[in-house]
């Protein structure tokens, strides 16, 4: 099990986390994703397949149920890609060092989010995978630090091969979810309208838990 420092006994409180993973195909997201849950490092990944993973861990001594969607990587817009917009509670936007079209194409997955979202507040990390690979850079730290600040959000640059990193891009896109959501649920009660708040959280949580099911199914099928 992965997770934060620990010294003192956790929550009981299971909370649950919606996570979708963007980025070009070849970026390494499978590979990320992977090393993420099961500490195993895959070299190659079908980049048409999208496939769904589920994470037990403890972040700050609370515990909590990652919900991850491994997207394929194209970033054309479809039904199903909206929908999981829509449901998403975090994202991680995932290009190459090493591959300056996947680093361009950041920027529109950013701003398909903004589209569907119709706001730029939600919790994206930005990520620069692949720095095994320093001699075939061609994308630079600053480059990456610079588009970051342009989302407001955090910024990494991790290795999938050597583990660097990775934990920490999970684990930081959950707390700004909390942040996000804190902040939402103060706003909500602020206005009168938690109700159809939670309503409408409830039925995203509805098709959010389709969609996983039905990319796991898929998955299987293909093995």
């Amino acid at each position: 099990m992965s997770g934060g420092s620990n010294t003192s006994q956790p929550s009981s409180v299971l909370s649950r986390y919606r996570i979708v993973v963007l980025g070009d195909g070849g970026v390494g997201k499978s590979a990320l994703t992977l090393q993420y849950v099961q500490h195993n490092f895959i070299d190659y990944h079908d980049p048409t397949i999208e496939d769904a993973y589920q994470q037990r861990t403890v972040i700050d001594l609370q515990p909590c149920l990652l919900d991850i969607l491994d997207t394929a990587g194209q970033v054309e817009f479809t039904a199903m890609r909206e929908q999981y917009m829509r449901c998403g509670e975090g994202f991680i936007i995932c290009y190459s060092i090493t591959d300056r079209h996947s680093f361009n194409e950041a920027l529109e997955y950013r701003n398909l989010i903004t589209k569907v979202r119709v706001t730029e507040n939600v919790p994206v990390i930005l990520v620069g995978n692949k720095i095994d690979l320093e001699s075939q850079r061609v994308v630079t730290a600053e480059e990456g630090r610079a588009l970051a600040n342009t989302f407001v959000c955090p910024f990494f640059e991790t290795s999938a091969a050597q583990r660097t990193h990775v934990d920490d891009v999970f684990h930081t896109l959950v707390r700004e979810i909390r942040t996000h959501n804190a902040e939402s649920g103060n706003s909500k009660s602020g206005s009168g309208d938690a109700s159809g708040h939670s309503n409408q959280s409830s039925r995203w949580k509805r098709v959010w838990a389709n969609i996983f099911k039905r990319v796991k199914r898929s998955t299987n099928k293909a093995i």
